[in-house]
């Protein structure tokens, strides 16, 4: 088992974005009328699984649109919230090419969520095998606002129930082979149908914790997101993934956008 962590690339948003905070402004996780001492970039993270049974992508990062069509690709409410930055040979097509891939040689596309810098690059990996969400995700995104349904239109997309599993804030999620060797886990809160994912290295376990929390510091202090759709579930995933962390067989947890996480190959050690 190996697995890749790729940035596709940053995004500029307002530090209460990632890190809910108390203010007299009513929404200030939107960026609007704060200053840009309050703003800060945070990769944008991919994940590659080399599994014996196929490879398997998480979420896929920015279009190569960005780079010229940005404000048109995101809407001119999502532009106004938040810029991303794509540099030449990031999205997530081209790193899939320079590892001698291309997008229908993926087994699986899971999507953990599907927030514009999570599905933004489907196009690009298209071609897939499978493309797969929960299917509490899949709802929310058709009926709550935040979502930009474009980004994945005429895109072929299975959905697939929860299930009991040892692992979670909720115990639900799915074994996704039936092997014990990755936990899609539903971890709720930022969204209503979000998964973490967690993968089996040897013996020891490493997650993948999507936005449950930005970045290390938000579990370790207990930090919300700045937008989330149900404050008490996201309490609860982002305590969950505390205890993890401190488990014994925890390799490590991942956060998508935590900048102290760079590009790297984590695999299973003789």
């Amino acid at each position: 088992m190996k697995v890749h962590i790729l940035h596709t690339e940053r995004v500029y948003i307002d530090r209460a974005l990632a890190y809910k905070e108390k203010s007299l402004h009513p929404f200030p996780y939107t960026g609007w009328l704060r200053g840009k001492n309050k703003k800060i970039w945070v990769p944008v993270s991919s994940y590659l699984i080399e599994h014996p049974k196929g490879l398997i992508l998480i979420d896929t990062g920015w279009h190569e649109n960005m780079r010229n069509h940005q404000q048109k690709h995101l809407g001119k409410l999502a532009y106004s919230m938040f810029k991303g930055d794509l540099p030449a040979g990031d999205s997530i097509a081209e790193q899939l090419n320079h590892l001698g891939l291309k997008s229908k040689d993926l087994d699986i596309v899971l999507l953990t969520h599907l927030h514009s810098d999570h599905v933004s690059g489907l196009e690009h990996v298209k071609d897939a095998k499978k493309i797969l969400t929960s299917a509490i995700e899949w709802n929310a995104a058709h009926k709550k606002i935040g979502y930009i349904q474009s980004m994945w239109h005429d895109i072929a997309i299975d959905t697939f129930p929860f299930s009991s599993i040892p692992f979670g804030p909720t115990n639900q999620g799915i074994d996704l082979f039936g092997d014990h060797s990755i936990y899609l886990v539903h971890t709720p809160g930022h969204s209503d149908g979000m998964i973490s994912i967690l993968v089996k290295i040897g013996n020891k376990w490493l997650v993948l914790a999507s936005d449950v929390g930005y970045s290390q510091q938000s579990w370790e202090h207990m930090i919300l997101p700045g937008i989330t759709t149900n404050k008490k579930a996201a309490y609860q995933s982002l305590k969950w993934i505390k205890n993890f962390s401190e488990r014994q067989d925890c390799i490590r947890v991942i956060a998508n956008h935590d900048p102290n996480i760079l590009p790297a190959i984590i695999e299973e050690r003789d």
